[in-house]
């Protein structure tokens, strides 16, 4: 009989054990490579899900402001997914440098996070996107804008959290701290569309606890935003029976 879930909580398993490959290896010789690596699992297993015509790499995202006197550029991205079948501007192996035209989800990877650094990650990846940001979030066809935390460590109730992201610019829209914490941004208008309403008047954060489930439902956001026509596969992305609602911890509320 097909389990699902214990599939998909498969996923989020292989990559807790990858990810200390390394570090039993090295110890803490080197974190800035342990760090490479970490990027490098994440990548390998997008690679696995995507479809042929994306592709994943690390690098920049340029855009001209009616010149090419006037070019701003995002800061070093590590995870940049993006539409092959259109042209890049340079590529060398899986680094890239791009416009935003076939950029179909960015992702900051992160060894680990903590309640207290939470609002440093927050900031600093709304900066690596500053010229983008007015863009973004006036695009049709929204982006997967994401961190991802092989770790997490304090308190996931915290009120640093919630601050962060009230602080933010509203860009990310999916978090995954670690192997049961997950965080998804969802637009005012879903407020009475998920299962269990939410009493937010603006658009809104909701806090997740799911066991062993956070990482390959990162992935599965990632080709539920990029494809949107996935009624015929949500069980298996999205295979908790009761939905995820049930297990919300909690929403934030933007102002």
């Amino acid at each position: 009989m097909q389990n699902i879930k214990e599939f998909q909580e498969s996923i989020t398993q292989e990559i807790d054990v990858i990810k200390n490959r390394v570090r039993n290896l090295i110890g803490g010789a080197n974190w800035g490579e342990e760090g490479r690596f970490k990027e490098a699992v994440l990548k390998n297993i997008l690679k696995r899900f995507l479809p042929k015509n994306m592709s994943v790499g690390t690098g920049f995202i340029l855009k001209a402001e009616n010149s090419s006197s006037n070019i701003s550029i995002s800061k070093q991205l590590d995870i940049i997914i993006y539409d092959n079948t259109l042209p890049l501007l340079f590529s060398e192996g899986d680094f890239i440098i791009t416009t935003i035209n076939n950029v179909k989800g960015v992702i900051e990877v992160k060894s680990k996070i903590t309640s207290s650094t939470f609002q440093t990650v927050i900031e600093q990846f709304d900066n690596s996107l500053q010229p983008f940001v007015e863009l973004i979030l006036n695009m049709e066809a929204k982006l997967f804008l994401g961190v991802f935390a092989f770790e997490y460590e304090g308190n996931f109730e915290s009120l640093n959290i919630d601050f962060a992201l009230k602080s933010s610019k509203k860009i990310i829209n999916h978090i995954s701290l670690g192997t049961n914490y997950f965080i998804r941004f969802w637009g005012s208008k879903y407020k009475y569309n998920l299962l269990t309403s939410v009493d937010c008047e603006n658009d809104f954060y909701n806090c997740y606890k799911i066991a062993n489930l956070s990482f390959s439902y990162f992935i599965s956001n990632i080709i539920d935003m990029i494809y949107q026509e996935q009624e015929d596969r949500s069980w298996f992305l999205f295979p908790i029976t009761e939905t995820k609602e049930f297990y919300r911890t909690r929403s934030i509320c933007m102002e």
